[in-house]
């Protein structure tokens, strides 16, 4: 990358991580979106989990 050219992609591979406020801001970015699809996730077994239960007729 050129100093003074536009990020063309928001994709890892396509980033100057050599650059300190591209790495803070897209690794920020990263870290919250990961804990954001944890959290869905983890949202979306349990809610899975808990139907598959109520179907076998354990009654919480």
């Amino acid at each position: 990358m050129i100093p003074g050219e536009t990020v063309h992609s928001p994709l890892p591979w396509d980033l100057p991580w050599w650059m300190p406020d591209h790495f803070v801001f897209f690794g920020v970015l990263y870290a919250v979106l990961g804990i954001i699809g944890t959290g869905l996730g983890l949202a979306v077994m349990k809610t899975l989990w808990d139907v598959c239960q109520h179907k076998e007729g354990h009654h919480h």
